[in-house]
């Protein structure tokens, strides 16, 4: 299996550019597409928008004390390290890299092969 490769797309100069709501969950644009950010613990953390069981909107739940985003349609938890379903049901929400460096905040999109303009 191959290393996975990423393209690096800035989100924000700085973490006070970022809109987090009240949750501590942050939406941003990327290629037209919707992710989500969060800090927990002093880790950055991006995932989908949407819950891959029903369509819940990420950003309307909250980061639980242990770590994990919380739909706010059925409360399905989902591990901000790794996406997985941490409440049962074996739904897999995708996660994103992040990375901080000195020139801002950058999300890693993965770079797929022969269709990855898609």
């Amino acid at each position: 299996m191959s290393e996975k490769k990423y393209k690096w797309h800035q989100i924000a100069v700085s973490e006070a550019e970022l809109a987090f709501a009240g949750n501590g969950v942050a939406v941003v644009e990327v290629k037209g597409k919707k992710i989500c950010i969060a800090k927990h613990q002093e880790e950055w953390y991006g995932f989908a928008f949407k819950c891959p069981h029903a369509g819940g909107i990420m950003a309307d739940g909250y980061i639980d004390a242990v770590g994990n985003v919380v739909c706010p349609l059925h409360r399905y938890k989902f591990s901000l390290k790794n996406g997985r379903n941490t409440s049962g049901e074996g739904y897999y929400l995708k996660t994103y890299p992040v990375n901080i460096s000195e020139e801002g905040i950058f999300l890693g999109i993965e770079e797929s092969g022969l269709f990855g303009w898609l």
